[in-house]
């Protein structure tokens, strides 16, 4: 299968799920992290959003008692976003100050983005901002004055993005893109398929599958300074979204099912594989370079083989015109 026809069957397949259907690691961009939500830090509070008349309604709850603590009305659907596809939730900032939500999506390309930003303490509206253009969350900075947003580049590759910075007490949109200065905005292209961040809540890291050329790697953004590093990884051996991540003692690690497939120094960026999986590549490897068009991966397959055989018969993809998203 072509990475084209992938791409095309992901947006197809997608559309045709109801929005609570889309937080369970589908191929690509989600907004919504179901009725889990999102929990604080220190582990005392949840925060989920509700459909309501008014749209929605964002609840925060004890996470020991279950007493809902304060709730509000949003108008309009808003949901508490995923920002990998593996349903990990984001939105809440690491001092626990600032909760973003999102208005989801029907499908791929949306014209506009709605996004607001309310104050955990009381459920207050901080900001309510429409974008132009397909956005995603992605992180905010430990105080919560910063937001991260994905930018989706091409009508018709949601694998192509850029990373952009918004002020959330003014809706201030940053007029480049977030890039690691060693790596150029093109290469930055592939579906997030899961996240971790530092315990200081400074750094986000996301396994991405590099869909252009079926090689993983890491972005790692440090949230505080508004800076990026792309870190390259070998064939890890196995599905990528067989995988997550771990941040500890200035080292990530990438975990599958039965061990540590690989480490990064967080100093360096040096990356480091067990000595039993240094002497041979990955099983299939050595196909994908030779075949660019076999780089989609097995995961994302299955994910789409799934939809389509829930969606039954009928179903018709319509081929979009290429065209890039006008950046806000």
């Amino acid at each position: 299968m072509s990475r084209g026809l992938a791409v095309t069957l992901a947006v197809a397949a997608v559309a045709l799920l109801p929005a609570t259907a889309r937080g369970d690691g589908l191929p690509l961009p989600v907004d919504d992290a179901g009725p889990t939500g999102v929990t604080s830090p220190d582990g005392s509070t949840r925060y989920v959003t509700l459909p309501a008349a008014s749209g929605a309604v964002v609840a925060k709850i004890s996470t020991g008692s279950g007493t809902v603590l304060r709730s509000r009305a949003l108008v309009g659907g808003f949901t508490i976003p995923v920002v990998a596809l593996d349903s990990t939730p984001g939105g809440l900032s690491h001092d626990g100050s600032t909760l973003a939500v999102i208005r989801p999506r029907a499908g791929f390309p949306r014209s506009k983005t709605t996004l607001a930003f309310l104050d955990t303490q009381n459920l207050a509206m901080r900001g309510l901002y429409t974008l132009k253009g397909d956005f995603s969350f992605d992180a905010l900075s430990p105080d919560g004055r910063t937001a991260y947003l994905i930018q989706y580049v091409d009508r018709t590759d949601p694998t192509k993005y850029r990373v952009r910075a918004l002020q959330t007490a003014t809706g201030g949109l940053s007029p480049r893109p977030i890039v690691d200065p060693h790596e150029s905005a093109d290469e930055m292209n592939g579906f997030p398929a899961t996240r971790t961040t530092s315990p200081d809540g400074r750094w986000a890291y996301t396994l991405y599958d590099g869909a252009q050329d079926g090689r993983p790697f890491v972005h790692a953004l440090d949230t505080k300074d508004g800076k990026a590093k792309c870190i390259d990884l070998p064939a890890l051996g196995q599905d990528v979204y067989s995988l997550h991540l771990r941040a500890t003692g200035g080292t990530l690690g990438i975990i599958g099912p039965k061990r540590e497939v690989a480490s990064v120094d967080l100093t360096s960026y040096k990356v480091s594989v067990p000595a039993q999986r240094a002497a041979a590549p990955a099983p299939g490897a050595a196909r994908r370079r030779a075949d660019p068009d076999s780089s989609a991966p097995a995961g994302l397959i299955a994910a789409i083989g799934v939809v389509l055989a829930l969606a039954g018969a009928g179903l018709t993809l319509r081929r979009r015109r290429r065209g890039a998203v006008t950046p806000a």
